[in-house]
């Protein structure tokens, strides 16, 4: 199968839980259409984390924007936020562990074990955090 031509999609969302869902079925829909060969699960999985984290961890209502981009090797997940500081310890080790009792506290770790790579930059009015999966070639991707 011919790689996939680049692609993207940018939306912006409410500064609400209930983006969290949408966002998941905006990166679905994005890599079904695009028959991209990104790990859906995945995506949608640190979708999600990234998601929730700016609704979470920032203040007002000024809406989030997703950003998907669909390139031949790869797909990069966006989302950008108004508050410029940079997410915990995404591009770091973090020497404890999560509190095994705690609902939170595992999103960063799951982005930085589960993506190819990951980070953040500061943008005009605030930031985007982002991760990056590769594409699976064909001899390990799952059977429909």
């Amino acid at each position: 199968m011919p790689p996939c031509p680049p692609a993207s999609w940018r939306i912006e969302l409410p500064h609400t839980t209930a983006a969290v869902p949408v966002a998941r079925a905006l990166v679905r829909s994005a890599l079904a259409e695009r028959e991209h060969t990104a790990d859906c699960d995945t995506a949608e999985l640190l979708t999600a984390e990234l998601v929730a984290n700016a609704v979470e961890h920032t203040s007002g209502d000024a809406p989030i924007e997703l950003v998907v981009e669909l390139l031949p090797t790869a797909c990069q997940v966006e989302v950008h936020d108004p508050d410029p500081a940079p997410p915990g310890a995404l591009t770091r080790p973090v020497d404890i562990e999560p509190d095994l009792w705690q609902e939170g506290g595992r999103g960063l770790l799951l982005i930085r074990a589960l993506s190819s790579s990951c980070g953040h930059r500061p943008t005009a009015s605030g930031k985007a955090v982002w991760f990056r999966l590769p594409v699976v070639p064909a001899q390990r991707r799952r059977p429909a």
